[in-house]
């Protein structure tokens, strides 16, 4: 798990590098600034979202872009529109949503445009109450901080 962190800190640094046009060494203690405010704070709104029913404001914190992936029990899957329509389909009904509740583990800033969260995830619903772990890599795009990739599991 720590390998496979380590490699997506470390494409979010080139990648950041390059879109930012900052050099390696501007990214040593980097101030976390506003960041993990910003990105708690659009957890919750994700939250309070899925628990009102609706999914599509759910997702407007995903990245709406092909290179969107989302990963989970059965796999991986491509692009904005494609985890949408996950999403409509296995949680079709409010009795099949339930209850959503969030909590955030571990918070990293791995530059000035790109974080990582591992929280819990917890569904509280009448016929059972799955719940399990995410890791979800944020990157700010036109000043707004949004999802590039959730493994959930």
């Amino acid at each position: 798990m720590k390998t496979y962190l380590t490699l997506i800190a470390a494409i979010l640094m080139m990648t950041s590098c390059k879109d930012d046009k900052h050099n390696i060494g501007e990214f040593e203690n980097i101030p976390e600034s506003n960041s993990k405010e910003e990105i708690t704070q659009a957890l919750r709104k994700q939250q309070d979202a899925w628990n009102q029913g609706q999914i599509r404001e759910f997702m407007k914190y995903y990245l709406n872009s092909e290179d969107l992936t989302f990963t989970g029990s059965k796999g991986v899957t491509k692009g904005h529109e494609q985890v949408l329509n996950r999403y409509l389909k296995r949680y079709d009904t409010p009795e099949k949503m339930g209850t959503l509740k969030f909590n955030i583990l571990e918070f990293e800033q791995l530059s000035i445009t790109s974080a990582y969260v591992i929280g819990e995830w917890a569904l509280e619903r009448s016929a059972d109450n799955p719940s399990g772990y995410f890791t979800l890599v944020w990157k700010k795009v036109n000043g707004e901080w949004k999802i590039i990739h959730d493994h959930t599991s």
